[in-house]
């Protein structure tokens, strides 16, 4: 059983997505995240074991390599891919409350910024580690973002700009989130943002890659 778990994760971190997905070479006509998840599911393994033995694991495993820049964005992607792919059969689990999730991860591309690579890429690997992610897309407004975050109560909020430009749309709704919730936490990032610049703002947290922003949130809840 553990074995079939460890192929899930390993599947996960190389992005075998399925059994015809010729990427990674070196898995080629294996079992891919799609057939192994399914399987587990039919052993009696339960989805919330799948989750946090399989999939988190796998996705801490990219996070990490990406981090060390070990691997690049194509394959981070792949990976997210694999997840997803997994996620189809688990989301059922979710929706019925059989699957605990750790908390609500709000996202969103900050007004004046169509850029979505980075914040994709977070909130696959937020997702991945146990959090429901909603995402507002692209070009967002502050009133989009506070209300999004009064509809789901407790819920932390990211906003991703990648355009030096657009920080000040950034600056601003920091501002108008703080003003309207001053509880909420607001986490920055995206290629010009800073430490400095996050303090400056008066965001709460900055990380340089999304695994140091999934292992903040998982400190918020542990």
């Amino acid at each position: 059983m553990s074995e079939l778990l460890s192929n899930i994760a390993e599947c996960i971190e190389f992005g075998k997505i399925n059994k015809v997905a010729p990427f990674p070479p070196q898995m080629k006509g294996q079992d891919g995240a799609d057939e192994l998840t399914r399987q587990a599911l039919d052993e009696g393994i339960s989805a919330q074991r799948i989750l946090t033995e399989g999939l988190m694991v796998g996705m801490e495993k990219v996070g990490i390599k990406f981090r060390e820049n070990k691997v690049f964005v194509p394959q981070v992607l792949m990976s997210a891919k694999a997840m997803s792919t997994a996620m189809i059969h688990l989301k059922p689990f979710f929706l019925s409350g059989e699957v605990k999730e750790k908390g609500t991860f709000i996202i969103g591309t900050v007004e004046g910024d169509l850029h979505d690579i980075g914040k994709n890429l977070v909130s696959m690997m937020v997702e991945g580690n146990g959090w429901k992610v909603v995402d507002l897309g692209t070009d967002v407004k502050a009133e989009q973002f506070v209300s999004a975050i009064k509809e789901h109560q407790n819920a932390f909020v990211g906003l991703s700009a990648l355009l030096t430009t657009t920080m000040v749309s950034m600056e601003k709704i920091t501002k108008a989130i703080k003003e309207a919730i001053p509880e909420a936490k607001v986490a920055v990032g995206g290629a010009p943002v800073t430490d400095d610049f996050r303090k400056k703002i008066g965001a709460d947290v900055y990380s340089p890659d999304p695994q140091g922003l999934v292992e903040y949130l998982n400190a918020q809840v542990a």
